[in-house]
């Protein structure tokens, strides 16, 4: 961050890594989130995979392209609780999205540029689009969220 606490490139540079260590999380998370759903709910878990693995792939380029190394994904993440059943899929599903959110809300605080502004706003709209439908699987009221992220 620059001395007078003012935003620079570096300090939205360091958001996009921590919001890439989220998605590559979030990428890892899915796959247990698949795992235990109904055949019948898991292609929405395969859209929000892809998803989160297209982001993903646009931060790893993005950093790249700034002349940042990307962070690498961790060999494997621990989960917040066991996934036991379809809801605690959903369950999980949630704080992924939730997580990927929090992490898009600090990109937004940090961003300089529109282009990285845009970007946040538009991950952090899907994120909480996504997590609707998962809260309304892990029969969680209410099922949106004023402010996502915070």
């Amino acid at each position: 961050m620059a001395e007078d606490g003012a935003r620079d490139e570096g300090t939205e540079s360091a958001a996009l890594r921590a919001v890439l260590a989220a998605e590559h999380a979030a990428v890892w998370g899915y796959g247990t989130v698949g795992a235990g759903l109904a055949p019948d709910s898991r292609p929405q878990a395969f859209a929000a995979d892809v998803a989160h693995r297209d982001v993903r792939d646009r931060l790893v380029e993005l950093l790249r392209q700034r002349g940042d190394d990307p962070v690498a994904a961790e060999p494997a993440y621990a989960l917040p609780f066991p996934v036991l059943s379809p809801v605690d899929a959903a369950a999980l599903a949630v704080d992924l999205e939730d997580g990927v959110a929090a992490a898009w809300v600090r990109v937004l605080d940090q961003a300089v540029s529109v282009e990285v502004r845009q970007l946040a706003v538009d991950e952090l709209s899907a994120a909480e689009v996504r997590a609707v439908g998962w809260r309304a699987a892990a029969g969680r009221t209410p099922t949106t969220t004023a402010f996502p992220g915070l």
